[in-house]
């Protein structure tokens, strides 16, 4: 089934959406992010049919958000995060922190994440980039940017 593409919107959210918005997406990054790079650890992981996986695989090479190296004469790839797939963890993170919050039941969260400057085990914190403070929606206001749609 084909979906719409949101590429052309003029809207971040549509746009990113159009990148991960589809199920298998977010979750093949998070293996490739933990260190699964090959298409068969990806795919015994998630349990996911070697079409889909093919198909999610190409379609995040193709966004830049992974990159593909050959490992043996086949060819047979790796995939690789690269800076644009490394910096969509950021939001990976941030939906984890969401999901441990709403979602983890009783047991807690499933995962649990070390910073390394610090040691510690932490989690996603917004803030304003200027003044620092924490950020929330209903702290925001949104503005027409200059690549909105008039």
């Amino acid at each position: 089934m084909q979906r719409t593409s949101f590429a052309d919107m003029a809207c971040s959210i549509a746009r990113t959406l159009d990148v991960i918005g589809e199920p298998w997406s977010p979750l093949i990054l998070r293996d490739v992010w933990v260190g699964m790079s090959r298409f068969d650890q990806i795919q015994a992981d998630l349990g996911i049919s070697r079409k889909v996986l093919t198909e999610r695989l190409n379609h995040l090479v193709d966004q830049g958000v992974l990159e593909r190296r050959p490992y043996d004469n086949r060819p047979r790839y790796e995939y690789h995060l690269t800076v644009k797939g490394a910096e969509l963890v950021d939001l990976l993170m941030v939906m984890t922190a969401w999901g441990d919050r709403w979602l983890a039941g009783e047991a807690g969260p499933p995962v649990l994440y070390r910073h390394h400057a610090c040691g510690e085990i932490s989690s996603v914190d917004l803030r304003c980039a200027h003044c620092g403070e924490p950020m929330h929606a209903s702290d925001i206001d949104p503005l027409p940017g200059p690549g909105a749609a008039m």
